[in-house]
């Protein structure tokens, strides 16, 4: 018994040496592979002819082979395009966005309109446009269908032309410019390059909302061309045909109205909303990272070569209070997107206008038409009234006729030619009834003059 730990001591420690090398952290996972770079699209390419390389692993490529990997373009600053093949999980650690914005982007959410900021990216649904924004770079999510293409021309044909944003310049002007006699410059002192021109984020926000702008607007004008002559043609003659080309009309005219509607409403929203504004200001919050970055180093540069123990932390303090003021003052400029917003707003209001005049013709039409019903139903009204003044006038001279054909001893009967002369009287009695009753209805307004 003295030779070693009994039996159930021995057990049990054999357990716990299992559990232990249970709880061993297992080796750290290699990073996820970056997305491989496809083939450039050049300019005229052709939609038949794209091929898409997909970047998964070796092991998890027949897993994700059932439709999670999806077709986006890719497009720069300097508008060069490329067409990747990536999973939901990829596309979340490219661009920095949680996974619910992804839902947004799905076929579920197909005809809703949302405008997200996020910390790096900016998540657009704009009808048909479905595309996630960075400082540097848009992706295109099912980039080759056919109410797509309009905007990867737009943006192919638009982005090398405007003036582009030299983002390393900036950072090396903020790392060697942005002290000067002991003070920090402000950023937009630092940025001044970026004053010219729009940022990248909203050089193609601009672009979404001209295609979208312009689809909507052309089918407004598509739905007026059509509306108008049905319209006519129904006030011309209500029939049943007509009443159901204007009834596929206005569901037409409803749905039209609620896409221009969500648009419009997003718009809105982030017009009566700075904050959400400043957050889209995605490469101003780029370039103050980098010069927070920069100031940051040089402040440790400073405590580690100045010798006065105090003076690093004064300049360190001097320099987080600089950059804090200027991000703040930064933060409240959203006059440029305030504009560009506005401005496709109005676009969108005019838009709106137009369907609703569209949608006020179509009810002053179905107006016209049931005054119209209204008129015809009150003289099928009169006609009957007349028709009964009449049937009771003849009834008048049927009752007469009738009480004179029953074998009843009368003396008229002895007189000769008497019948002639009472079917007159009779008649004429009757007719003049007619007449007094139709003219008591007229008296009263109930017929027609």
């Amino acid at each position: 018994m003295g030779k070693g730990l009994p039996f159930f001591f021995r057990k049990n420690s054999r357990r716990r040496l299992k559990k232990a090398g249970g709880l061993q952290s297992p080796p750290s996972a290699p990073p996820p592979p970056p997305l491989r770079s496809p083939e450039l699209i050049d300019a005229n390419h052709n939609n038949n002819s794209l091929v898409v390389g997909a970047s998964t692993g070796p092991g998890k490529g027949k897993k994700k082979a059932g439709g999670a990997a999806r077709l986006w373009m890719r497009f720069d600053r300097l508008g060069n395009s490329e067409l990747v093949e990536c999973d939901k999980s990829a596309i979340i650690k490219r661009v920095s966005i949680p996974a619910r914005d992804l839902r947004i982007l799905g076929p579920v959410f197909s005809h809703s309109s949302n405008i997200l900021a996020r910390e790096k990216a900016m998540v657009v649904n704009l009808e048909f446009i479905r595309a996630i924004v960075t400082a540097e770079e848009v992706l295109i999510l099912d980039p080759l269908c056919q109410e797509v293409l309009p905007f990867v021309d737009q943006l192919r044909q638009q982005l090398p032309h405007k003036t582009a944003v030299n983002i390393q310049q900036v950072s090396q002007n903020a790392d060697t410019h942005a002290s000067t006699g002991g003070q920090w410059l402000p950023v937009p002192e630092a940025a001044e390059g970026l004053q010219c021109e729009l940022p990248f984020e909203f050089q193609v926000l601009e672009i979404a909302l001209e295609v979208v702008c312009t689809y909507l607007d052309s089918n407004v004008a598509d739905l007026e061309r059509d509306a108008y002559p049905v319209l006519d043609e129904l006030a011309m003659n209500v029939s049943t045909k007509n009443l159901e080309r204007v009834r596929s009309l206005k569901s037409n005219l409803t749905r039209l109205l609620a896409r221009v509607q969500k648009v419009r409403d997003e718009i809105e929203h982030l017009l009566d909303d700075n904050e959400d504004m400043a957050d889209l200001y995605l490469t101003r919050k780029w370039i103050q990272n980098q010069q927070s970055e920069a100031l940051v180093g040089s402040a440790a540069s400073n405590s580690i070569t100045l010798a006065t123990p105090h003076l690093p932390r004064l300049g360190s303090n001097r320099s987080a209070s600089m950059v804090t003021g200027s991000v703040l003052d930064d933060d409240d400029d959203v006059e440029d997107l305030e504009m560009l917003l506005e401005a496709y707003f109005m676009q969108l209001d005019g838009t709106r206008n137009k369907i609703l005049s569209v949608r006020e013709y179509i009810d002053d039409t179905e107006d016209y038409v049931n005054i119209q019903l209204d008129n015809q139903r009150n003289e099928l009204i009169q006609l009957q009234l007349i028709l009964t003044i009449a049937s009771f006038a003849i009834a008048v001279d049927t009752l007469i006729a009738g009480m004179f054909g029953m074998n009843i001893p009368c003396q008229l009967y002895q007189i000769h030619g008497i019948f002639g002369y009472f079917v007159g009287s009779s008649s004429t009695g009757c007719l003049f009834l007619f007449l007094l009753v139709l003219g008591y209805a007229r008296w009263k307004k109930l017929l027609g003059s």
